[in-house]
Parts: structure tokens; C-alpha cells; sequence
């Protein structure tokens, strides 16, 4: 699954009309702060997330592949983030949402301390799972982000299906993709055939902001006018992985044992067997 997630269309505690007149400050700038600040509780939640085993997290259902800060076009603010998570239902997807502590910031929660996250837009996003259409982040370029989102007419008059293949190969043949995939309206079930393709979320590299914006403007879908909207973002890569990192042999004094020691006080088993590739 992919979840969107923009801080100015979930956060209603922000003034963005009067805030001059009342001699605030800029409502952009407090929540690109109040997003900064909680950036650390979010990597270590998505982080715990992914750590599971026999005795740790063990009805654990739901794994953030990875999470992307996206940035403002002048790249001086952050302005939500995209999400992709790894989890057999949407039910157990929204569940994990539910407990990011950036999600809980902007949308609030109820007298429970429940979340509601029904208003995070979310969608099944299908990767195209081929070496070419994998290329190393930074590679001639700098990590950006297209998300394109269809014309509802573009399924039924079958156009993005007609270009598909042309499609594929402008991708191939540009070297630049990291990852890409079409998005489907986010169902129960992924055979379910209402979960009919909705978008593209592509990850590649550009040299600059022009140089993106001419790579996706020229895509045949773009062309062809599969897409009612397209934004591209660049981002910073947040990591969430949860594992551990190597002692530095040049450097044996500095501790990278940081997430060991976090995992501990959480009660994780650090020194169990059953994860060994996590350990060491």
C-alpha cells in the first residue's frame, strides 16, 4: 500500500488565512517544524514496526518498506510524506497508520487516544518488479518522485492500457527509474475488480527540478493524456529499516549501536537466534 501523507490537507490547527493579520508566523514554516520535531518518534515507530519475531511484536502484520519526506519545490520545507507498506489487508495497514506519531499529530486523536485514518489517502501501488526498472538511488541524478493520478475516463476508454507498453519502454530506455508501478484504488482484497488502476508512482533520478519535469512531461502516458494531475517531489530517504548497523573498523570508538540499544529497552531479545540476520 501506498499512504499520502500531506500535512496541509490533514491538519485543520494551522491558520493559513489570517495568520499576517494576527502577526503570526507563517503556518508553512510551524508545520514543516512540528513535522521535523516528530521525525525521530516516526523513524523509530516505523523502525519497531518492522522488527518481529517469535517472542517480539509477534501479531505484527504490517511492514514500512519505506517512508520519503517530501520536500517544497524550493526544497526549504518538508511537506508531508510518502509511505509504502507491506501488509496483507488494508484493515492491518490502517491499524499501523494509526500509531505513526506524525499521522496522530496532524489528524488528532479521540478521547480513547484512537486515530482515525480514514482520511489518509491510501492505494494499492503494484511495482513493477524488474531489474532495468531498478536503478541505484543517485545514479546520475538526484531521488525524485512522480505522482501522477488518472482521468477517470482513462480505464474505462481502455488509453492507459494502450500505451502500457510504449510506456515501459520510455522507462527502460531512460535509465533513470529507481522504482515505479501503477496505483489501484486501495481495496480489502488485491484480486478484487474494483481495485482498478488509479495512477503511477514513480521514483527516478534527475539532474534537476527541469530536467524531471521534461523526463515525466515526455512519458507516453503523459503524452496520451492518461493523467489528470502530475506533481513531482523531490525527498529525503528516512531510514526505517530497524537493522542494525556494522561496527566501524576505522573508527572503533564511534557507537553505531544506537537502534541495538532502542530495540533493547523496547524488549526486543537482541542477542536471540531466531533473527540472526537482524543481529549481526
Amino acid at each position: 500500500f501506498l499512504a499520502l501523507v500531506f500535512d496541509r490537507s490533514l491538519c485543520s490547527k494551522y491558520d493559513l488565512e489570517n495568520w499576517e493579520e494576527n502577526g503570526e508566523e507563517n503556518p508553512l514554516t510551524e508545520m514543516h517544524k512540528d513535522r521535523v520535531a516528530l521525525t525521530e518518534d516516526h523513524v523509530m515507530w516505523a523502525r519497531k514496526q518492522n522488527l518481529y519475531n517469535e517472542t517480539f511484536n509477534t501479531d505484527s502484520m504490517a511492514d514500512i518498506r519505506f517512508s520519503h519526506q517530501l520536500l517544497s519545490s524550493d526544497l526549504q520545507r518538508t511537506i508531508g510524506h510518502a509511505m509504502v507498506i507491506d501488509s496483507p489487508t488494508i484493515d492491518h495497514c490502517r491499524e499501523a497508520l494509526s500509531r505513526d506519531p506524525i499521522i496522530r499529530s496532524l489528524v488528532g486523536v479521540d478521547d480513547d487516544g484512537q486515530c482515525d485514518v480514514s482520511s489518509v489517502p491510501l492505494y494499492r501501488w503494484r511495482q513493477i518488479r524488474d531489474h532495468t526498472l531498478r536503478m541505484d538511488d543517485g545514479r546520475y541524478g538526484l531521488p525524485t518522485m512522480l505522482l501522477a493520478f488518472d482521468r477517470p475516463e482513462a480505464m474505462s476508454d481502455g488509453l492507459r492500457e494502450e500505451v502500457q507498453n510504449e510506456h515501459l519502454e520510455y522507462l527502460i530506455r531512460s535509465e533513470k527509474i529507481i522504482a515505479c508501478g501503477p496505483l489501484h484504488v486501495a481495496t480489502q482484497e488485491k484480486s478484487d475488480p474494483k481495485s482498478v488502476a488509479a495512477g503511477t508512482l514513480m521514483i527516478f533520478n534527475a539532474k534537476d527540478r527541469n530536467d524531471a519535469i521534461e523526463f515525466v512531461e515526455n512519458d507516453p502516458m503523459a503524452v496520451a493524456g492518461v493523467y489528470e494531475t502530475m506533481t513531482v517531489h523531490r525527498y529525503n530517504q528516512l531510514d526505517v529499516t530497524g537493522k542494525f548497523v556494522s561496527e566501524n573498523l576505522y573508527y572503533p570508538n564511534q557507537n553505531t549501536y544506537q537502534m541495538k540499544e532502542a530495540m533493547e529497552y523496547w524488549g526486543y531479545p537482541v542477542d536471540d537466534e531466531q533473527t540472526k540476520w537482524l543481529n549481526w
